[in-house]
């Protein structure tokens, strides 16, 4: 039999087995339990294509495909540039440049990252919404994950929240550290003085930022961050916390005559794939901007 796999298609293959087509799915494909309904409610689960029963054992070797649906995509198509630096049935990483935000707000109706994966969609023929894992500022360059169907996105999300996703950035700070390595575990909510702004405080959730220095100069420092936790501006905070703001950053800090936004790049993302568990990294060019800073704290003129 010939089996065609792609974005709305996943094929798994098994062999005999005591267990049940929900145990296979939940168990070795760690589908979350509300996937596994939703799919099997609308009957796009099948066995050596026959569609199943939940309980129904796998007592012979055969293949599993799940179908998911076609989908109405939640963008209006834009034809905006974008830099894919990774992407297989499930997923698509891009390399965000700086200035751009990621999907419509209600001072960006359109222009968007967004806009711009529902216009490769659309020319790929991928009929799914577009699911978003991470998100970055407007200002914030770097790698941007989203997925291609709801197991892509359930997957990843589900790796997040168990720390098995390793995300780091760049980031150029004022001054020079004491430690050149560390880590800031202090909680971060929402500062009641300035709503747009988060801060770190008693009230707030729990947020870990290590640090690694990896160039210093007379005024700056270039370090690598990794964080375990995803708080909004945590980068940002923590660094500001530490008395090490990040330079450009006019939130929480002032403007830089080098860089014309906070000199923060997520470039670098580890995570298992969704269907084959595979380990991969992908990394994320730096932006001119930032390698200019850079460069300019290296020789200042």
């Amino acid at each position: 039999m010939k089996y065609i796999e792609d974005e709305s298609t996943i094929l798994y293959y098994v062999n005999p087995t005591k267990k049940t087509i929900e145990d296979v799915l939940r168990e070795d494909l760690n589908f979350s339990g509300r996937l596994f309904r939703d799919l099997y409610k609308n009957k796009r689960i099948l066995f050596n294509k026959r569609k199943v029963k939940r309980k129904q054992i796998i007592d012979k070797e055969g293949v599993i495909t799940i179908l998911m649906e076609d989908e109405k995509h939640n963008y209006a198509a834009e034809n905006i540039p974008l830099e894919i630096i990774y992407e297989n049935y499930d997923l698509i990483v891009i390399n965000k440049k700086p200035g751009i935000v990621v999907h419509p707000t209600k001072s960006h109706d359109s222009g968007t990252i967004a806009n711009g994966i529902a216009k490769y969609f659309k020319d790929k023929n991928i009929n799914k919404k577009i699911r978003f894992i991470n998100r970055l500022d407007m200002d914030t360059s770097g790698i941007l994950l989203a997925a291609k169907n709801p197991f892509g996105h359930q997957q990843i999300s589900k790796q997040m929240d168990d720390g098995s996703v390793s995300k780091k950035y760049l980031v150029l700070v004022k001054g020079k550290l004491d430690n050149k390595q560390g880590e800031i575990n202090k909680p971060i909510g929402r500062d009641e003085n300035n709503l747009i702004m988060n801060t770190v405080t008693n009230y707030g959730k729990p947020s870990i930022t290590r640090y690694n220095v990896v160039e210093e100069y007379s005024k700056a420092s270039l370090l690598e961050v990794d964080i375990l936790s995803g708080r909004t501006h945590q980068v940002r905070v923590h660094m500001k916390f530490l008395g090490h703001p990040v330079i450009g950053d006019t939130l929480y800090s002032e403007p830089s005559d080098i860089i014309n936004r906070q000199a923060l790049h997520s470039y670098s993302i580890e995570f298992n794939t969704p269907r084959t568990g595979e380990r991969i990294k992908v990394t994320a060019q730096i932006p001119h901007d930032m390698k200019r800073a850079v460069n300019l704290m290296k020789n200042p003129l």
